[in-house]
């Protein structure tokens, strides 16, 4: 499984006959690399996933669904918007379902947060947020926890799915602190590979991984420290 971080939530996993963009914010996204673009992104796409509604989180997947024709997969409430924006290439799911989409598997798992888009100065509601759960065979299992704080179910997404790769909200304010992300990682999960996100994205947040790093104690050999728009194999 290769997976590159484009900043903030923003990662693409390719996995054997599937290359999945999860969470797409990146042509407003500060910490995209600007020796990319978003159609170099996009290139091979075959299927989004976004966790929840936030436009830090949408980003730029209606453009990316309508060059590439590639799948969404969302709460029902995104991909009933996503159709109303001319896409039908339409997988609607939500919290504690599992679909099979071909190559993988997605289950969507409690997230603690909120999830809406600003349109003209209002707000659209778009469902609850979501962790998100690849299973892809012979691959470890992924949970990107999406914005989230601790919760003890994490307990259960663990008993339940067996995630070994975590990519992990750890930059305060909006989602769980270093500090708490760290709780969450020790005390909930078996994780062989832990990938920090939603950090140094803009100045309310957490500007580096270091508090986060520090509390994990000795599974801090365990985290991945992705540079933007760089990858890795795990």
């Amino acid at each position: 499984m290769k997976i590159t971080w484009y900043g903030h939530s923003a990662f693409k996993i390719e996995i054997k006959d599937a290359s999945i963009l999860i969470d797409p914010f990146l042509s407003e996204n500060p910490t995209f690399p600007e020796n990319l673009s978003v159609d170099q992104v996009a290139e091979g796409v075959t299927h989004v996933v976004l966790t929840h509604g936030h436009d830090d989180h949408i980003g730029d997947s209606i453009d990316i669904l309508k060059k590439t024709g590639a799948q969404l997969t969302a709460n029902f409430e995104i991909c009933m918007w996503a159709n109303r924006q001319g896409f039908d290439n339409i997988n609607p799911m939500n919290s504690g379902g599992k679909i099979d989409v071909g190559p993988f598997k997605v289950a969507m798992t409690r997230a603690d947060h909120s999830s809406s888009k600003q349109t003209d100065g209002e707000a659209i509601y778009l469902g609850n947020p979501h962790g998100i759960v690849i299973e892809a065979p012979g691959e470890k299992v992924l949970y990107h926890m999406g914005d989230t704080d601790i919760f003890s179910d994490m307990g259960l997404i663990n008993e339940i799915y067996k995630p070994k790769i975590g990519i992990v909200p750890i930059g305060d304010r909006f989602t769980m602190g270093g500090e708490v992300a760290a709780m969450a990682c020790n005390r909930f999960f078996d994780f062989d590979a832990i990938v920090p996100c939603h950090f140094a994205t803009f100045p309310l947040v957490d500007a580096t991984s270091d508090k986060f790093v520090a509390a994990l104690g000795s599974s801090s050999s365990k985290v991945s420290q992705i540079a933007h728009g760089e990858s890795v194999d795990l």
